[in-house]
């Protein structure tokens, strides 16, 4: 059964993201929540733009479950589930399901969510959003089965003290619960 596309903003699936070629409605999708990224634009100034919008897999599956998006598949010829987007980030990288789990709860928490990777880590959290304030967390997905290293700890406290931001680890427990850790740290 295909699934019925409940939202006017169609994003059309690649390999590991999703394009709105619709510059309206993925300039409406960044204004509503800093989702996605324009297309050859670095840092917006404004969220009206004329460009493309990028959405990671992360963004596509939240965006799905709340009907949001729907997202089109032009191999198969169909719109994906969310479901289905959750299995493709799945066979992209094992802990997808975790680092949904905590981008979702922090979304529904009225968190911007924005990519870590500058940080070395998984999420930049805002409380306003980009070109507003200045991310204050940053957020570090390790499902519980695999633990906390020492490594994980001072990869915290070496980021956290160079950046100025609180360095929080989320673990995702078997349960779906999600547990937060931060670190203070003193000098001696």
């Amino acid at each position: 059964m295909v699934p019925e596309c409940k939202s006017e903003v169609i994003a059309e699936f690649t390999v590991d993201r999703a394009i709105v070629w619709e510059s309206e409605h993925g300039s409406a999708l960044y204004a509503e929540g800093y989702y996605g990224q324009p297309v050859g634009i670095r840092k917006p100034k404004s969220p009206e733009f004329d460009k493309p919008l990028e959405l990671s897999l992360l963004e596509c599956a939240y965006l799905l479950g709340k009907d949001r998006i729907c997202v089109h598949d032009p191999i198969q010829n169909r719109m994906l589930t969310a479901n289905d987007v959750i299995e493709l980030g799945f066979e992209q990288d094992t802990e997808f399901k975790d680092r949904l789990l905590v981008y979702s709860q922090l979304r529904e928490r009225g968190y911007i969510i924005r990519p870590g990777l500058k940080f070395g880590t998984d999420f930049a959290v805002y409380e306003e959003g980009p070109g507003i304030d200045h991310a204050p967390f940053l957020v570090h997905v390790i499902p519980q089965k695999r633990g906390v290293a020492p490594l994980d700890i001072v990869r915290a406290g070496r980021l956290a003290t160079s950046v100025r931001k609180k360095f929080i680890i989320a673990t995702v427990k078997e349960s779906g619960d999600i547990a937060y850790y931060s670190f203070v740290w003193h000098r001696p």
